[in-house]
């Protein structure tokens, strides 16, 4: 009998172990899938498909694809990391799409034309500067033994359809190639008024890159002496080369996509509208200015077409968030704009709500992450308890945003609140009333301290102790 019992127990245990296996199997992949699907949606916000373009030994551009057109009527941008060591120079060149440079670190200087006018600036950290599609540019890094690093936006244009972006390097040789190298030599020669074997000369001599060294390279001596021009000098220069354009494009019965790009170069405008006289582009610094909204817990800036006019030709706006450690910008959506973010320092967590109120995204984030929070879609930022969490950006329009906050004393809920919220929500007007008075704050919302959740957490249990009533309570001291 024992023998049988024993048995019994046995097989009793390995039933239970049994059991037990195929429930953690069974977790293992409930968690898997739930894994899975976890980072398929994070890569729709988290955007982490980042390509290096450029690399020399005086420095590279790193480029981050936008939203991979998963919602339609989205404009497509991308996000731009360039770094260039103490010295050096990007050589002139023109994109295909408009740039808005952010200074993150160091200081520069940036040439560029601007109707038929060289225009130099001297960018130092948090400035913004935009540059036009199809105007020819170029940067130098002039501080003193730092790096310089700088975050771009870049809508492409919609005329040209190549990948994300498309550089055409005017000055350059074997390394980079310069666009006037796809012209015949008869053509440059008579445009230039040089010889043949002169042109062959111009158009081999560089090698080192995009990014090139002023200080310690023999091929980087064309460029350093060009930059010790005289202001008119270098004017001349440039137009000396984009006058190889037009004039090897003249014989074409059709007007080109290249010149189409360069139309706002020398202010010709050939193609496009008009946008009529205005003054000389200037830069904004955003550390500059004056936080739009700030109390002990942050501070947020945003920079649209009516504080610095050149947005309005881009249709890109700019935002500057400060959290201090635990704190949160609260719960809100943007109505007019997607916004691109990337994170400058520290690390925080970032919850984004899908349209049918399910979570998703709810991702830690930390320095050099870049996000993207779609239009209507509503979404918060928590700083870690660890330190500050500053983060910069840009919209999707020059306009002012004006954010609907959906929690806090400047939320909707205070604006609306009253029978029919009530209602909505399922609860008397009293209750209602005292959850959106709960939080005196707005924007920014301090971290909930510990001595604040164990509060919470009372509350919460004497609220679900009185929803029982007196007969439950009774019966409850019945029982003893």
């Amino acid at each position: 009998m024992g023998r049988i019992a024993t048995s019994a127990l046995l097989l009793l245990v390995v039933a239970l172990m049994c059991c037990a296996v195929a429930m953690v199997k069974g977790y293992d992949h409930h968690e898997g899938v739930e894994g899975g699907e976890r980072r398929e949606r994070e890569r729709m916000f988290l955007l982490r498909d980042m390509k290096r373009v450029v690399r020399t030994d005086a420095g590279e551009t790193k480029v981050v694809r936008g939203s991979h057109g998963w919602i339609s009527d989205m404009p497509n941008i991308h996000v731009g990391f360039v770094t260039m060591e103490p010295d050096s120079l990007f050589v002139p060149q023109y994109l295909d799409s408009d740039l808005i440079l952010f200074i993150r670190r160091g200081e520069a200087k940036v040439g560029s034309i601007y109707r038929d006018e060289l225009i130099e600036k001297r960018l130092n950290c948090g400035d913004v500067y935009r540059i036009p599609a199809g105007s020819t540019f170029y940067l130098v890094n002039t501080a003193d033994g730092q790096q310089l690093h700088v975050i771009c936006s870049m809508e492409k244009s919609d005329s040209i359809g190549w990948g994300t972006f498309q550089s055409f390097f005017i000055g350059g040789g074997s390394s980079p190639t310069s666009v006037l190298a796809g012209f015949e030599h008869s053509t440059l020669s008579t445009a230039l008024n040089v010889s043949e074997s002169q042109v062959r000369q111009i158009l081999t001599r560089q090698k080192s890159g995009p990014i090139i060294s002023l200080s310690n390279s023999h091929q980087s001596r064309v460029w350093t002496e060009f930059l010790e021009m005289k202001h008119y000098e270098r004017v001349q220069c440039l137009k000396r080369m984009a006058q190889v354009h037009e004039e090897a494009t003249e014989q074409d019965e059709e007007e080109p996509i290249m010149w189409k790009l360069l139309n706002s170069v020398f202010g010709n405008q050939v193609s496009g509208k008009d946008e009529g006289r205005s003054s000389r582009p200037d830069s904004y610094n955003l550390f500059d200015r004056t936080p739009d909204f700030e109390n002990d817990y942050g501070s947020s800036v945003a920079v649209d077409q009516s504080a610095y006019s050149p947005l309005r030709q881009s249709g890109v706006g700019l935002y500057l968030v400060n959290l201090t450690a635990g704190s949160m910008m609260a719960p809100h959506l943007n109505p007019t704009a997607t916004e691109y973010g990337i994170v400058l320092r520290g690390s925080g967590r970032i919850q984004i709500v899908f349209p049918n109120r399910t979570l998703a995204m709810n991702a830690k984030v930390s320095e050099g992450d870049v996000f993207m929070i779609p239009r209507y879609f509503p979404f918060c930022q928590i700083a870690s308890h660890s330190g500050p969490f500053e983060f910069f950006g840009f919209t999707t329009s020059a306009r002012r945003n004006r954010p609907q906050f959906l929690v806090g004393s400047n939320s909707v809920l205070q604006s609306m609140r009253g029978p029919a919220f009530a209602a909505a929500f399922g609860v008397s007007e009293e209750r209602l009333e005292k959850i959106v008075n709960a939080q005196s704050e707005s924007t920014i919302l301090p971290p909930t301290s510990a001595s604040g959740v164990l509060k919470l957490k009372k509350e919460m249990a004497s609220e679900v102790m009185e929803s029982f009533g007196d007969e439950m309570v009774m019966g409850f001291e019945g029982i003893y």
